[in-house]
């Protein structure tokens, strides 16, 4: 294996410089289910290829290139925050997915639905239900890379909760729990403080440290459509129109990809890709034994 120090320095998403960690570059191509050969044939193509100020969409992309040459799933699993960033350009499919991983949590959940507040009513993303316990979740979606979420968003979504709040208590009871706020990208310092302080739930692509966004899809196997490397945009595009937002979706209504005309020597192709995404767990095991 070989040594991770590196004196280059690249470009984020963001625009913020930061060190490049052959670490991270690898635990990433790790957690795809790809073999350690594999691995450092890659690690070796990136050291060649680096220079100062290389931003990380081009490593990315000598990354995934290779990937999805190799074994398409792999490429599939790497793509799993850009996927996120492909259910736009609405928030609208961020908010079902964001529904489905609570749905697969042991929620019964409903989107777009309207909850009387004191002063006015308010359109919730996502209305949950657990063990008579009732979680309202607000979703902040962007569909640019390096864009966070500043502290304003969880100050807004508070003041919504507590006018939701004294009116359902006077109704329903005591039986709300801390409100949500989830997005696909990251939370400033200061929106994390203002989130334990203000008791939100914040739920990032990174946040919390465990139990995060990209760690409970990983750990569900709800991937997203766009994580298909098979699909063209177009496709991609129809299937969230007609609601068909994870890859189990998909799995469950095969069918969908014949109204799109799609062949079947493709529809097969998709089809297995979309499996083995739907079984990540059992499909990383059989491929390491």
């Amino acid at each position: 294996m070989m040594n991770d120090d590196s004196p280059f320095t690249i470009i984020k998403a963001s625009g913020e410089q930061a060190a490049f960690s052959y670490g991270k570059l690898r635990a990433s191509l790790k957690h795809t289910g790809a073999g350690d050969p594999l691995i450092e044939q890659i690690i070796r193509t990136v050291r060649n290829e680096l220079y100062p100020g290389i931003s990380t969409r081009e490593i990315y992309n000598r990354a995934f290139a290779m990937l999805r040459k190799d074994t398409p799933v792999f490429a599939s699993r790497y793509k799993l925050k850009k996927a996120i960033f492909e259910l736009g350009p609405t928030g609208f499919p961020f908010e079902k997915f964001v529904g489905s991983v609570l749905q697969y949590s042991g929620y019964e959940k409903e989107t777009g639905k309207v909850v009387p507040g004191t002063c006015v009513d308010h359109e919730i993303d996502v209305f949950a239900r657990k063990n008579g316990i009732i979680t309202l979740v607000e979703c902040k979606f962007h569909s640019e890379q390096g864009r966070k979420c500043d502290v304003k968003i969880p100050l807004y979504i508070h003041s919504r909760f507590l006018d939701i709040s004294s009116a359902w208590k006077k109704n329903y009871g005591n039986n709300l729990s801390e409100p949500w706020v989830v997005t696909n990208t990251r939370f400033t310092s200061d929106a994390r403080k203002y989130g334990r302080c203000a008791g939100l739930y914040l739920l990032s692509w990174d946040h919390p440290e465990g139990d995060s966004l990209k760690e409970r899809i990983d750990r569900l196997g709800l991937h997203p459509v766009t994580s298909s490397t098979l699909m063209t945009k177009r496709e991609k595009q129809f299937l969230l129109d007609k609601g068909i937002v994870l890859c189990r979706d998909l799995c469950e209504e095969p069918f969908m990809l014949d109204h799109i005309g799609v062949s079947e020597k493709r529809k097969t192709r998709i089809l297995e890709e979309i499996g083995q995404l739907c079984s990540s767990e059992n499909y990383l095991r059989e491929k390491k034994g």
